[in-house]
């Protein structure tokens, strides 16, 4: 695993979106690693309407897919690391960049506070 992808890169690569073309550099990172918690954050999306995804059948999509690493870090370990950041209030950012610090691995996102605060970014997103 060379880096981890939030849930939004997760679902673009899954579904082939065309915003992928902004990220040429994505497949050099290859297998992407894949925190568990993005498949609850992609069930709540799901609830209140804003995707349509049956699960658990894309969550085992993923894992049978060779381009991820779905990586099952301990519990306590990310509840460890996601205590001190404070600097958001979204439980799946504040577990997402747990994982990347537990891993040590650099987060692949676009969210706007996450590039601001989070210390391990892919190298190409970082501002």
């Amino acid at each position: 695993m060379n880096l981890l992808l939030d849930t939004h890169f997760l679902l673009w690569t899954v579904l082939d979106s065309h915003r992928l073309d902004e990220f040429p550099w994505l497949d050099a990172y290859r297998p992407w690693g894949v925190s568990p918690v993005s498949f609850l954050e992609i069930q709540f999306l799901a609830e209140v309407g804003r995707l349509e995804v049956e699960q658990p059948a894309f969550a085992q999509a993923v894992a049978s897919d060779p381009r991820f690493v779905v990586d099952e870090a301990p519990l306590v370990a990310l509840v460890e690391k996601a205590l001190p950041l404070s600097w958001t209030r979204d439980p799946f950012d504040r577990i997402l960049a747990a994982h990347s610090e537990a891993r040590r691995v650099p987060l692949c996102s676009l969210d706007r506070r996450i590039r601001a605060s989070h210390r391990l970014l892919v190298k190409e997103l970082r501002t």
